[in-house]
């Protein structure tokens, strides 16, 4: 099977090391990987700002940069998400339609892919915290997914993955907009995820999605707090030589 990499702004501007160990997790589960370096912003940032027109013109290239009807696979969820719930809605009655929905259908997150479509779960990654995962509200509401990622961090030999009290509730990011237009709500809603994860006596707090990542990061650092935010991907390759 080949794939191609879906590889979102932030990751590529901010978190590059993670867009390799993706690459390295996916050829680990024996598929082959292609990556277009011409693929730019999927819209998700313009269009919920308000630039419908803007958006469309992002995702009509997008489409086009990584439409070769095989599987795509995303690493951030809130990006996959938008794709997946916003895209008919950007071309719908549209010449566009049609060529738009066979591209969403083809599209997935990172544990979705390697969980439901190639039903692996197990990597031989090491890390030996205490940690706990994140439900991000794009994950969980946008993809259904709940489950997929805790049965991969579980596969993980030396991690104590631990609940959080309220692993649902958003850690403030929202779709982006929501952290510049509502700060102080967006830093309460980080301190408390945060927080509830310290409680928990985690050393880690695990997200599948980027955005939610780099805000609770930015937080954690501001506020001196003892804890570390890490992508899911970068703990299934820890360990590995």
């Amino acid at each position: 099977m080949t794939v191609d990499l879906f590889v979102s702004c932030i990751i590529d501007q901010f978190y590059p090391t993670t867009a390799m160990n993706t690459l390295k997790l996916l050829k680990a589960a024996g598929v082959e990987v292609e990556y277009n370096p011409d693929q730019t912003c999927c819209g998700k940032f313009a269009f919920n700002s308000g630039y419908v027109e803007e958006a469309r013109t992002l995702a009509e290239k997008f489409i086009n940069d990584l439409n070769n009807n095989r599987p795509i696979v995303g690493i951030s969820a809130s990006c996959v998400g938008f794709i997946k719930t916003r895209y008919k809605e950007i071309f719908h009655n549209s010449s566009f339609h049609l060529k738009c929905k066979q591209f969403v259908g083809n599209i997935y997150e990172i544990t979705d892919f390697l969980v439901n479509k190639l039903h692996k779960d197990c990597f031989e990654a090491v890390f030996p915290h205490k940690a706990a995962y994140i439900d991000s509200c794009s994950a969980l509401r946008e993809l259904g997914l709940k489950n997929e990622a805790r049965q991969l961090l579980n596969n993980v030999f030396g991690l104590e993955l631990v609940e959080l009290k309220h692993p649902e509730i958003c850690c403030g990011m929202g779709k982006g907009l929501f952290a510049v237009q509502h700060e102080t709500i967006s830093s309460s809603l980080a301190d408390q995820k945060l927080k509830d994860a310290i409680d928990a006596g985690a050393e880690y707090l695990i997200t599948n999605d980027i955005s939610c990542l780099m805000h609770l990061d930015s937080y954690a650092k501001k506020q001196g707090l003892p804890i570390k935010v890490i992508h899911i991907v970068d703990v299934l390759t820890n360990g590995w030589e």
